[in-house]
């Protein structure tokens, strides 16, 4: 974890170092908007990693205010560093022909600030857009037709959600609408999973948000499993919070009700972040009753051949966020079979969800913020 997280400071300050060299035209002023562009510069770029150490050490408003910034800071990172690597592409371009480039500080510098002022200028609109795409998740539907057991009444209806991410950035007003969106969906399971929690439960506690999952309800039963952030910011106080508050954890354990059998996975990082050598598929399936229609909560969509050769007819995972900003999606489609939405593959199906919250950026480019509804029903036989 410590060779993890310094490796993440150093590309961070990397990353900023090579924005403020292309920012630095902007600075050069006569007057004091130069120093004081600087200095909010710092300020910024600083914001994100000094909310998140002050949050643990005195959480309060500051650390508050400066994480938010930051996290905006943080897309802004992204879509700053794509444009102005294709304004130094450009730029090689004209140097390996030989040329003299337009767009040089030396030979333009007043062109060169305001392309500069109109990459950030764009950036502020990709952001915006991402931030209201963000705050407007769907409903997505799905109908899976069985031949199994589902129960009496031959459906189900499953609501499902994973990364929701709450914290500080996604607190009470966006749990209190996801709570809402979920139990208009009438269902009769509700089903989390993983990384229900951002990171640290410090803002979670101090806004009492429990109180507002508690307020989740569906006849049989409210289900969640930890995802790699529960491992971040503490696994065993996560599960003790969710448990209190009427959200039980399946941890590599399955239960079985009239309807269906719900099986949960531990995180697939438990072993790097929390020492837990997560048990086998095969042992968690071993008792249940096939004949039943089951579901695997996996937090990670990864070996999905395991889920088919073990008999589970959905698998319901998360993680990926869809790449949450263009073009991260390219990568999380490059890394998982499936890096969003529904496939079958024989017997069994899979929804990989785009997830219900955000991490870092309270952004989302290119894909929107879901809770997915399974209508499970049952054709044929009695």
């Amino acid at each position: 974890m410590i060779y993890f997280f310094s490796i993440v400071l150093i590309v961070y300050f990397g990353v900023n170092f090579y924005i403020f060299k292309h920012t630095s035209i902007v600075f050069k002023t006569e007057n004091s908007v130069g120093i004081i562009l600087k200095a909010l510069f710092f300020v910024v770029a600083l914001s994100y990693p000094l909310g998140r150490i002050f949050e643990r050490v005195y959480p309060s408003l500051l650390p508050d205010m400066l994480t938010k910034i930051g996290s905006f800071w943080l897309g802004a990172m992204l879509y700053l560093t794509l444009f102005f690597l294709l304004l130094d592409i450009i730029h090689l371009g004209f140097s390996l022909f030989g040329q003299a480039s337009i767009i040089s500080a030396k030979s333009s510098p007043d062109l060169i600030k305001k392309i500069t002022i109109a990459i950030y200028s764009v950036t502020a609109l990709i952001l915006i857009g991402g931030y209201i795409n963000a705050l407007n998740p769907r409903i997505s539907k799905v109908t899976i037709n069985t031949q199994k057991s589902i129960g009496k009444n031959f459906s189900i209806k499953i609501a499902a959600a994973s990364d929701i991410h709450l914290g500080t950035i996604i607190s009470n007003g966006r749990l209190k609408r996801f709570v809402k969106m979920m139990n208009e969906q009438n269902p009769d399971i509700i089903l989390l999973a993983g990384d229900v929690f951002d990171e640290d439960l410090g803002p979670v506690i101090q806004n009492d948000m429990g109180k507002l999952l508690s307020k989740l309800t569906a006849p049989l039963g409210v289900y969640a499993i930890t995802g790699n952030h529960e491992y971040i910011g503490g696994v065993e106080p996560a599960i003790k919070y969710l448990e209190v508050h009427n959200v039980t954890v399946l941890r590599d354990s399955a239960i079985t009700n009239e309807n269906i059998n719900v099986v949960g996975r531990d995180d697939r990082q438990s072993k790097m972040m929390g020492g837990v050598t997560r048990k086998k598929l095969e042992d968690l399936v071993f008792e249940i009753d096939k004949s039943r229609f089951t579901v695997l909560l996996d937090h990670q969509p990864y070996n999905l051949n395991d889920a088919v050769k073990n008999g589970i007819d959905l698998q319901i995972s998360g993680h990926t966020h869809h790449g949450q900003m263009f073009p991260f999606n390219f990568i999380t489609k490059a890394i998982f079979e499936v890096s969003r939405g529904y496939k079958q593959i024989e017997n069994t199906h899979f929804y990989v969800s785009t997830g219900f919250g955000t991490w870092g950026p309270p952004i989302r480019v290119g894909n929107r913020p879901e809770i997915v509804v399974f209508d499970i029903v049952k054709v044929g036989g009695e």
